[in-house]
């Protein structure tokens, strides 16, 4: 992980998709969607290829050359 970042998350988990365009990993819902069902993003080492997976905190986030850890606020 050469970029690690951490985001904090108000609830007890966040869809996918909302994760990538909170960290500002991409811009908007459609680049979300086609990355996630490119296979180039993954939840802790494993590819994700659902938009709505539900990542929750301690929950490590991978995309490009980005990694980030999902905390609690």
């Amino acid at each position: 992980m050469s970029n690690l970042a951490e985001v904090a998350i108000r609830d007890e988990s966040i869809r996918l998709g909302q994760l990538l365009k909170l960290a500002d990993l991409v811009e908007d819902g459609a680049t979300a969607r086609a990355v996630i069902e490119n296979g180039e993003v993954s939840i802790d080492g494993q590819v994700e290829t659902r938009r709505g997976a539900q990542v929750r905190p301690g929950q490590v986030v991978s995309c490009g050359d980005t990694s980030i850890r999902v905390t609690d606020r």
